[in-house]
């Protein structure tokens, strides 16, 4: 009965990476990439650190540091 769900309510979503249609679904092991491909660069621009928080604004003079 889950599975029939599952592929009832597949929702198609934009790759992350290139921007393709691609189905959120069980049987897309790759989600929410469209391909092994992509899954790949992304995870190569993270190693990489081209993907970074932004950091938080210098504090203030009456707050220390944490050691």
């Amino acid at each position: 009965m889950s599975e029939a769900r599952d592929s009832i309510a597949a929702r198609v979503i934009n790759c992350p990476r290139c921007g393709r249609e691609t189905r959120w679904e069980k049987a897309n092991s790759w989600r929410p990439f469209c391909s092994e491909r992509c899954k790949l660069i992304d995870l190569g621009h993270w190693a990489e650190e081209k993907y970074r928080l932004p950091e938080t604004e210098s504090l203030s003079g009456s707050e220390e540091r944490p050691p």
